[in-house]
């Protein structure tokens, strides 16, 4: 389930991949357009149209699963508002790119959606005259527009995250595309009848992912549809100010123990941290989840400093590294033969709480065991990171791969989101 978002990209690309040889083959005229669709339906192209019409389904369903997903985990007030609330009007493009990309295939069910559409909007019905290459040339232009505006809009989506994950596990990936193909393959899509402007269109076999509208406009009327669409959409921009605030204390900067090294601008999760002209670091609170990885990610974080106050170049006003150095001390005293730290999601009693697995810097685990204590622990989240990358900076600092890097005198064994560390 965490990487709906990545499925969502892949599936985006398989659209516009799709796509371009699809238009490449597809007549842009009223009067041959459902021509060069039917010259489709053979081997190659008609199971890359299957394909595209598949993904496109699956990209709603994608798509509203990551949705009810963000909002069931409460990911959508404070430093996450503007990825949400920059997510909204991505499902309106979604939803009018795939309705346009059904009236290019100029049969009954376009006429459907179509008229519908023109009902809804209060617009007189088109006749046969009216159907024009010029009207068609429209409908290319915004299948064409909306889908570029939607992808320029997923990057926007994007632009509060840190390290975005957009190209979903490889196993993952092959899976959706061999589950496609398959789909396309033994249940190819094929069209309706020619659009008929003489008569109306019966029996039409309606995609429910993409018209869901029309079925229910016409249960109760175009006014009470348009009225629904704007209260979901207006319920979803305002919901992050709905909800009450978290009491969130941003991260602050010393710049008297700020170097300038940036290691906490390409850690922060939710791009809080940049560096300004005079190179220190600089924290957007409204941005700031404090999590504590920036602190993590500190030189200045190390316990073996050798001064009276520790204080860090960047780090939670809230839960300083002095004061995490001082529980350590006090849980050395009481149990030296195990130290434990856990994210506050994990934190039992006897543990040292942290925000964020990250924000311990590998540098306390030596501190720990150099210290007294035979072994650490560390227990982090269980799934998914609560800050999304918290697991994965510290397995990357644990394995010596990323700075602050745990030295290698100390030997790291993981089992599942726990950490267990002795000297060697």
């Amino acid at each position: 389930m965490k990487h709906l978002g990545a499925l969502g990209f892949l599936l985006f690309w398989i659209l516009a991949a799709s796509g371009i040889y699809l238009y490449v083959r597809f007549d842009t005229s009223a009067a041959g357009a459902y021509a060069s669709i039917g010259e489709l339906e053979w081997w190659f192209g008609g199971v890359l149209r299957s394909v595209h019409r598949y993904a496109a389904d699956l990209f709603v369903v994608i798509t509203l699963l990551h949705l009810v997903r963000e909002a069931w985990n409460n990911r959508f007030r404070g430093f996450r508002a503007f990825t949400w609330i920059s997510g909204v009007p991505l499902l309106w493009l979604l939803y009018a790119s795939g309705l346009i990309g059904y009236w290019l295939v100029w049969d009954t069910r376009s006429q459907f959606s179509f008229s519908a559409t023109l009902e809804s909007l209060d617009l007189d019905p088109v006749k046969a005259e009216q159907v024009s290459d010029r009207l068609f040339s429209l409908f290319v232009f915004l299948h064409i527009g909306l889908p570029l505006a939607l992808l320029a809009g997923m990057w926007v989506h994007l632009q509060r995250l840190g390290r975005p994950q957009t190209v979903p596990p490889r196993a993952l990936a092959c899976g959706v595309a061999v589950m496609l193909l398959a789909t396309a393959i033994l249940r190819p899509a094929v069209s309706e009848p020619a659009w008929d402007p003489t008569q109306a269109p019966r029996n039409v076999a309606v995609d429910w992912f993409y018209q869901f509208i029309h079925p229910l406009m016409y249960a109760t009327s175009p006014g009470i549809l348009w009225v629904s669409i704007f209260v979901v959409s207006a319920v979803l921009l305002v919901l992050p100010y709905l909800s009450k605030p978290q009491g969130i204390l941003a991260a602050q900067v010393d710049p008297a123990n700020c170097n300038g090294c940036g290691r906490c601008v390409a850690d922060c999760p939710y791009q809080a941290v940049i560096l300004s002209d005079k190179k220190k670091a600089l924290v957007f609170s409204d941005r700031c989840a404090a999590c504590g990885i920036c602190a993590g990610a500190c030189p200045s974080s190390t316990p073996f400093r050798s001064i009276r106050e520790l204080v860090s170049g960047i780090e939670l006003p809230d839960l300083t590294m002095q004061e995490l150095r001082r529980k350590l001390q006090a849980a050395l005293a009481e149990r030296p033969a195990e130290v434990v730290f856990a994210c506050e999601a994990n934190a039992k009693a006897g543990a040292i709480a942290l925000r964020c697995l990250a924000m311990l810097p590998p540098a306390f685990v030596e501190y720990a065991l150099r210290n007294g204590a035979r072994r650490v622990r560390l227990i982090g989240c269980e799934d998914e990171c609560a800050y999304r990358l918290g697991m994965d900076l510290s397995a990357e600092r644990f394995a010596a791969r990323r700075e602050p890097r745990l030295r290698a005198t100390v030997r790291a064994e993981r089992n599942g989101n726990e950490y267990t560390f002795a000297l060697r």
